[in-house]
C-alpha cells in the first residue's frame, strides 16, 4: 500500500485537504473506493492483488460462509461473510479498511446500515508484499482498537500452500492474543471452535 500520487484522480474530486471526512468519502464514487483505504483521515490506494491472492480469498470466504450457514442451522446468530468491502473503524478521524475477508453480522440493509466494527466478527487479511507491515502490525493494532473478536493473518507460498495466523481479542486489554497457527504441513484438515466450529480442508484453499 503507497501514498496516493500527486496527478490521482482525489483531486478532481475537490480540492486536497490535509485529510478528508467521512462526508468527503461518501462522495467518492464506488469504482474509485474499491481501489483506495483511508488511514486516519489520509488516502492510501491499495495495490492490485495477484489473481492467486484473489483466488485465496475467495475460496477462504466459500468456507467461511459454508461453515457460518451450518453455525446458523444450530441457531447461531444471523451471519454474512463477504470479500473486499468496506469497514468503517473510525469516522473521526476517517479509518476504512478493506479487509480481504471479513464475517460480519448481518445488516439492515433496509435502513442502509453501513459495516462497522462492531458488527464484524472475524477479519481476515492476506499478506502480500507489499502489505506485510499493514496486515503484520498496523491492522493488528487497528482491529483490536475497534474491539473486533477475531482476526487472522494468511500467509500463500508459491505452492499454493497456506500458513493462518489466528488472533483472539483479549477485552482486558484491547490487545489480540495469539490462539495458534495453522499450517498446511502440519494438519491435512485442522479442526477449530472460534469464531464458530470449522473445518479447514487445504485442498480447497489451493490457488
Amino acid at each position: 500500500m503507497t501514498a496516493l500520487p500527486e496527478d490521482s484522480w482525489i483531486h478532481s474530486i475537490r480540492p486536497q485537504p490535509s485529510r478528508i471526512s467521512a462526508e468527503d468519502y461518501e462522495k467518492i464514487p464506488e469504482e474509485i473506493s474499491r481501489a483506495i483505504e483511508i488511514v486516519d483521515g489520509y488516502v492510501v490506494y491499495c495495490e492490485s492483488p495477484t489473481p492467486g491472492h484473489q483466488i485465496a480469498g475467495r475460496r477462504l470466504a466459500n468456507l467461511l460462509e459454508h461453515h457460518a450457514r451450518q453455525a446458523m442451522s444450530r441457531g447461531h446468530e444471523c451471519l454474512t461473510v463477504a470479500n473486499d468491502v468496506d469497514l468503517r473503524l473510525q469516522d473521526v478521524p476517517l479509518l476504512n479498511r478493506r479487509p480481504d475477508v471479513v464475517v460480519y453480522r448481518c445488516l439492515d440493509e433496509e435502513r442502509g446500515e453501513r459495516l462497522r466494527a462492531h458488527h464484524a466478527l472475524l477479519v481476515v487479511e492476506i499478506v502480500s508484499p507489499g502489505s506485510v507491515t499493514q496486515d503484520t502490525v498496523d491492522k493488528v493494532a487497528e482491529y483490536a482498537k475497534a474491539g473486533i473478536p477475531h482476526y487472522w493473518i494468511v500467509h500463500l507460498d508459491q505452492t499454493g500452500a497456506s500458513t493462518i495466523e489466528r488472533y483472539r481479542l483479549d477485552p482486558a486489554s484491547m490487545l489480540y492474543k495469539s490462539v495458534g497457527t495453522l499450517m498446511t504441513e502440519a494438519d491435512p484438515a485442522p479442526t477449530i471452535t472460534n469464531p464458530f466450529p470449522l473445518t479447514i480442508d487445504w485442498e480447497d484453499l489451493r490457488f
